[in-house]
């Protein structure tokens, strides 16, 4: 019997990826990355754990000693009752320890660097955000990315080539 507990907290702890941010990498070198809880309101958790929310657009900023993300898109729990929050794209505190934020809030001070959403996930229970400290990418710099993607694509090919030859 003592296992079959051990086997739902598994379950619980799953950490499935329910909205990701595919820009940032294209957009941004990602240096560091912390996770953090979210702040939520009414049914914001139950439209998340469906896959409702958005962090294209996203960003985050640091204010009075507080982190928050901003146009975070989360869509209105349909079965939702009055609880359920009027503006999908409000600001959302982000739950982080002081020395981590006072850490964030000197990184993301230089130039050219910014907090970057990265994905939002359930973990225990907990609606969890990944934020990344990302410095800017440059033209040339995204150029450069594609073309070692698309050498690493043709060598993987020709490496399948080879094995169905071989087979």
């Amino acid at each position: 019997m003592g296992r079959s507990g051990a086997a739902t907290m598994g379950k619980k702890a799953d950490g499935k990826v329910l909205a990701q941010n595919k820009k940032a990498s294209h957009d941004y070198f990602i240096e560091d990355t912390y996770e953090c809880g979210l702040v939520l309101t009414g049914t914001e958790i139950k439209s998340i754990r469906l896959g409702k929310a958005n962090i294209g657009d996203a960003f985050a900023l640091i204010r009075n000693g507080e982190a928050f993300i901003h146009n975070m898109h989360i869509s209105p729990f349909e079965q939702g009752n009055r609880h359920n929050p009027s503006d999908p794209t409000r600001a959302r505190k982000l739950l982080l320890k002081k020395p981590e934020i006072r850490k964030l809030l000197g990184l993301a001070k230089q130039e050219g660097y910014a907090l970057v959403p990265l994905k939002i996930y359930v973990r225990n229970g907990y609606a969890k955000l990944l934020i990344g400290l990302g410095r800017g990418k440059k033209q040339f710099d995204k150029r450069e990315t594609a073309a070692k993607k698309d050498a690493q694509r043709d060598i993987q090919r020709a490496l399948r080539e080879k094995q169905k030859v071989a087979r």
